[in-house]
């Protein structure tokens, strides 16, 4: 090859890692719990490179200041579109609600950082036992809505959340991993699910309602304009929500043809069903709702008159629908496990550009808590979560009868998620202010960059007595 053919080919190979590197990265900004992207080396070469992405790590300059646990609040950014079902007495209707709030996420989820800032950076990949608490404050009708947010396993890396309204008495709790790998194309695999409890408003006929379940998939998604393009993300195939009161919303997500169609498109269709052998017949569907989730969608009711068009009954606007801030404790009052404490030397750092100051506090952390790890392997222990806990699915009879409903029971793998988790609520009682974690000894834990001193050290807490326990 001559040396002219030579520096184009090495351009090319360039350039092609240089769109592959900011994609692998934005990766991390499509799901509102945590994913380990790549970081494609000067080594891995795009040819030779073809897999799994997660054991890769990003170099701290297009580090972003925000960690991944705080993903969890976009699930509940408008509150009061949160609790309009326990409002509605109506179960068709509360199930249509229910979709329409799952639908209104998606633009938060997905792609709003990247609109409000205009680029995207890595964010920064939770430690075992990292934890997120804020709450939306009480608009005088909506109530106080709180969340939790924990880092429930780092390999596989896991985000388990819960958010909950007691004054209108809803609760949604789920669990995400993801498993992200490039061959052609770039390509992410969430693994858990989201659950929705709420009890409906009593009525003269049924005086004392009771608790109804909803249980919510979650798309798998890809990474479009990968190298001639500006990248954005493109949700695929099919996810479902089915109820416990008879009901499956089925969404069917499109992008940008070649000749037509527009991206981040979707069709969803509500049935009254059991199983999805009943969802089929689209004009059988009570509602329709289609558009684009990042922009403009619009409801349609059941078919009526003589050509069968379907009613609108109302419209989305993803980008100028308010949204509300999540109240979150300044640093200092927070705990030292708390996300932004925990990193708030790397996020200052960042934001001073100085990146020797960034790896060496994030590299601080990272070391303590392999470090912690190693010695809870030598002293045959396993670390206690805070907030949530690790349950069989078999138990868990409401939610076996709906991912049977929709076929899902068999995506339930535990492996990938280390574990089938679910919020501890004597926990989130108990537990209502720092210090969250505490040694056997009653002492407060040392925080997450701390060093652990060998369980030998008789001047030390044993890392071997790491528990979690209520504050007193």
């Amino acid at each position: 090859m001559s040396d002219a053919n030579m520096s184009k080919s090495s351009s090319w190979t360039q350039f092609l890692k240089a769109r592959l590197l900011r994609s692998l990265f934005l990766i991390s900004f499509f799901s509102s719990t945590p994913v380990i992207p790549a970081f494609l080396t000067s080594s891995q070469s795009i040819a030779s490179f073809n897999g799994d992405l997660s054991s890769l790590t990003a170099p701290p300059f297009i580090l972003s200041s925000t960690s991944l646990t705080e993903f969890s609040a976009y699930w509940t950014e408008r509150p009061d579109v949160f609790i309009a079902p326990t409002k509605e007495p109506d179960p068709e209707k509360r199930a249509l609600l229910v979709l329409k709030w799952h639908l209104t996420l998606l633009h938060q989820q997905y792609c709003s950082r990247n609109e409000k800032y205009g680029s995207e950076k890595k964010p920064l990949n939770p430690f075992l036992g990292e934890l997120f608490l804020g709450k939306w404050e009480d608009d005088g009708e909506t109530g106080e809505t709180r969340l939790w947010s924990e880092q429930v396993s780092h390999h596989p890396p896991v985000t388990a959340y819960a958010i909950r309204n007691d004054k209108h008495k809803i609760q949604l709790q789920g669990y995400n991993g993801q498993k992200c790998s490039f061959s052609t194309s770039l390509n992410l695999k969430q693994v858990g699910h989201a659950y929705l409890t709420l009890t409906p408003p009593a009525t003269d006929d049924n005086p004392v309602p009771e608790e109804e379940s909803y249980l919510i998939t979650l798309p798998p998604l890809h990474i479009e304009g990968l190298i001639y393009a500006s990248p954005f993300v493109e949700l695929d195939k099919t996810t479902y929500i089915t109820s416990s009161t008879g009901y499956i919303s089925k969404i069917d997500y499109s992008g940008k043809g070649w000749l037509s169609g527009k991206k981040n498109s979707f069709v969803a269709h509500l049935y009254k069903a059991d199983s999805l052998a009943q969802t089929t017949d689209t004009k059988k569907a009570l509602y329709k709702l289609e558009g684009q989730w990042s922009d403009t969608w619009v409801a349609k009711g059941a078919k009526t008159g003589p050509k069968g068009e379907r009613p609108e009954l109302f419209k989305w606007h993803a980008k100028k629908e308010p949204i509300s801030h999540l109240s979150v404790a300044p640093i200092e009052e927070q705990d030292l496990w708390e996300s932004r404490r925990a990193w708030r030397d790397v996020a200052a750092g960042i934001e001073k550009s100085d990146m020797e100051a960034v790896s060496l506090a994030k590299g601080k952390i990272e070391n303590a808590q392999r470090e912690l790890r190693k010695l809870e392997k030598a002293d045959a222990r396993t670390w206690k979560r805070c907030f949530f806990k690790k349950v069989s699915a078999a138990d868990e009879v409401k939610f076996d009868k709906l991912a049977r409903s929709i076929g899902h029971i068999e995506h339930i793998d535990s492996e990938k998620t280390s574990g089938f988790w679910r919020v501890d609520l004597d926990a989130i009682r108990d537990k209502t202010s720092s210090p969250y974690y505490r040694t056997e000894s009653g002492e407060p834990m040392p925080p997450p960059d701390a060093t652990p001193l060998p369980a030998s050290s008789a001047a030390s807490t044993k890392s071997s007595d790491i528990k979690v326990g209520p504050t007193p």
